[in-house]
């Protein structure tokens, strides 16, 4: 079994980077040529000598990336101890730094904002690896592994963020380099998975008994971004914001010592104590989420409820397939719990889901339940009282209008949809397993699997962040009532809310520590409704908190969005820049007509001159109609600025700049030409464009006379 190495030295020299690990001698070293880029592996021993400038250690290599001028590699330098799962330690990445393959670096403003960008993105966001153990896959999916493998073989591609960076030694390992053609085994243990998202591990009591219990959610590198410039599906079928949490509860952990080094037989994995007799016991719960699965979007226009935009049923009915045929295949059954809101600007989108469901079961069968205060309380879709007859059979609709139901701050009515769920619950079951004294002294620690969930819930709000944890929160809860029951540590019937408060204060902070995470990547804030999460109950302080978020996330989504997405795009390779920097001079560059950049500081100026005419002091003889007609004018000239914003909304978000979105491109042409029809700024606007126009004519045939 090939694992990471815990230990690596990297030795600069002018003509190469060398990595080795010192806790392994005889493993080769792994050089990457400057500035060339190319990779091969090299006798430790025989580097021993060689000239360097500067020797670090480092934890892990994250990557690879090229950019416009240079390729660099990312390494990890600092990283803090999370805690133990099985004994195996679990690390958060919190620095890196980037090694250019160029001596001399070149400026450049481009490949400046590139940096720039990876280093607000891998600073900001959460990052998990452990040396021994597979976090991109579920204990249940562990189980089922060849655990001889390499590690980061047996990662789940959905959740290994770092794969595109690897992807130089990935290529190596599978096809070698130019002077080592076969395939090179030796580079796998400097291949380190890496996930994105929350983890949280605590070692706690539950009515004495000791346990481990945790929170992991990993995010998908498909389709990732951010809010309102990431929504639905891909062609492939992968779904906006789309994440895997899962619930762990570990008895009788180990949790002794640190994990070993790469060369040690027992990498990560601790034995426990002599005479000790009692078996772990795994016990997990896995659920997942994701934007509506089609093809529609959300366009900001600088308005608080941006304009959505949904295509047609038919255009999108391959993605979901693709979609829910990798759900299926993963997980089995699906229970798709949808809360978004049946009336206004979301029906539309409920509308869209439920036309897809009914377009892939064979046959489906709708069941509608109402009440006083809605009538549409539960909304079901699935194929009853026959065989199935197509995989997409198992696929199971439930409606819940969540804001309906919880008006007033009663959020304790979202239990009903844990009661209408319940004989689904039940059948799922969770996941179970011993890790038994024989598997224990075995490297590869197999797990003796007692039961297996055969289920997921996969839960979508529009945003899939603040009602959606909500509702995870509560289904984790009744099935952590329910392991607790089946170990014997609470009595049939009996919550452990009820039994011990302390625990039900770190289960509750957990789960509203996950919204916020998965929030914060998305939205850019935490997540609303917390105060549910934490307290249990809704207040008037957290739904002022609720408020406070809700102005935020319009101010980010709107006006810093655009780098955020770009950063997305670059990491995980959405965009690559081009071979050699063509094409991606200025790809940065403000292209709007100078007349409409400055209109935000006009309204500003504007702005200014009131307030200064406003509070200054007055001279007793001075004359009052110049100073009013001063006030007004320029109050005047800021209304209309903020005014023309707000209207021509487009042109003022912040938009991706590597993947413009094709919807995006479209209003902000349709807002261009309309702009061209204002009677102050469209002609010159006109004359700005037609000046751009003779200046690229100029530069072409001063280029034609350079190149003749």
């Amino acid at each position: 079994m090939t694992l990471p190495f815990r230990d690596i030295n990297v030795q600069t020299a002018s003509d190469s980077y060398i990595f080795s690990s010192p806790s392994s001698p005889n493993a080769p070293a792994l050089c990457v040529d400057r500035p060339t880029g190319d990779i091969r592996l090299s006798d430790a021993s025989l580097l021993s000598n060689k000239r360097v400038s500067r020797v670090m250690s480092i934890a892990g290599i994250l990557g690879m990336i090229r950019l416009r001028l240079d390729k660099y590699i990312v390494v990890i330098t600092k990283v803090q101890p999370v805690g133990r799962l099985r004994g195996h330690m679990v690390y958060r990445v919190l620095a890196t730094e980037l090694l250019p393959l160029r001596e001399r670096q070149v400026h450049d403003a481009d490949e400046d904002r590139f940096l720039a960008l990876l280093h607000n993105f891998i600073k900001s966001g959460p990052m998990y690896f452990s040396y021994s153990i597979d976090l991109t896959n579920s204990f249940q999916r562990q189980a089922q592994q060849d655990a001889d493998s390499p590690l980061w073989k047996r990662a789940d591609d959905r959740f290994f963020w770092n794969r595109f960076l690897q992807s130089d030694l990935i290529d190596f390992h599978s096809h070698g380099a130019r002077g080592q053609p076969a395939p090179q085994r030796g580079i796998d243990p400097y291949i380190l998975p890496v996930i994105f998202g929350m983890l949280e591990i605590h070692t706690t009591t539950f009515k004495g008994t000791p346990l481990t219990i945790a929170l992991i959610t990993r995010r998908s590198r498909h389709r990732a971004g951010t809010r309102y410039f990431t929504r639905g599906l891909d062609d492939q079928g992968h779904a906006a914001n789309y994440n895997e949490t899962e619930q762990v509860v570990i008895l009788n952990d180990s949790s002794a010592g640190l994990g070993g080094f790469s060369g040690s037989s027992v990498q990560g994995f601790h034995r426990r104590p002599a005479g000790e007799d009692k078996n772990m016991q795994i016990m997990s719960y896995v659920q997942t989420r994701g934007s509506v699965p089609g093809y529609w979007a959300e366009i900001n226009t600088l308005k608080y409820t941006p304009k959505l935009q949904i295509r047609s049923i038919e255009s999108a009915l391959p993605a979901a397939r693709a979609h829910f045929d990798e759900q299926i295949r993963i997980y089995g059954d699906n229970y798709l719990v949808n809360l978004v809101n049946q009336k206004g600007r979301e029906k539309p989108v409920k509308q869209a889901y439920e036309q897809v469901v009914e377009a892939l079961v064979s046959s489906p069968q709708e069941r509608i339940q109402a009440d006083s205060r809605t009538d549409e309380k539960f909304h079901t879709i699935e194929t009853t009282g026959t065989p199935a007859r197509s995989p997409f059979d198992r696929l199971h609709y439930v409606y819940f209008d969540f804001h309906a139901e919880t008006k007033g701050l009663q959020m304790h009515r979202a239990q009903l949809l844990i009661d209408r769920m319940r004989d689904a619950l039940v059948a799922q079951q969770y996941f179970r397993a011993a890790d038994t004294l024989g598997a224990s002294r075995r490297i590869d620690g197999r797990l003796e699997v007692r039961s297996l969930q055969t289920s997921v819930v996969r839960t979508n709000c529009m945003d899939c962040l603040d009602r959606t944890n909500v509702v995870q929160s509560m289904l984790a809860r009744w099935t952590l009532d329910r392991i607790l029951i089946d170990l014997g540590l609470l009595a049939r019937g009996a919550r452990f809310a009820d039994e011990d408060p302390a625990f039900e204060f770190l289960f509750r902070n957990m789960w509203a520590d996950n919204a916020d995470v998965v929030s914060k990547a998305y939205s850019g804030t935490g997540a609303m409704k917390t105060d549910l999460t934490r307290l249990g109950k809704r207040t008037k302080g957290g739904a002022l908190q609720d408020l406070n978020v809700a102005i935020t996330r319009f101010c980010k989504n709107n006006f810093m969005d655009g780098p955020r997405q770009d950063a997305f795009d670059l990491f995980l390779g959405a965009y690559q820049v081009p071979a050699g920097g063509i094409g991606a001079n200025f790809i940065f560059a403000d292209r709007r007509p100078v007349w409409i950049q400055s209109v935000p500081y006009i309204a500003a100026f504007g702005l200014f001159f009131v307030l200064l005419a406003t509070y200054t002091p007055r001279l007793p003889d001075a004359a009052v109609w110049p100073l009013r007609m001063f006030t007004v004018f320029w109050a005047v000239v800021a209304v209309w600025c903020a005014h023309f914003i707000l209207t021509n909304g487009m042109l003022y978000v912040n938009w991706p700049k590597l993947n413009p979105r094709p919807w995006a491109t479209e209003g902000y042409h349709e807002t261009i030409s309309r702009v061209r029809k204002d009677r102050i700024l469209g002609p010159l606007v006109a004359r700005h464009e037609r000046g751009l126009s003779t200046a690229r004519y100029i530069n072409a045939e001063e280029g034609k006379k350079r190149i003749e």
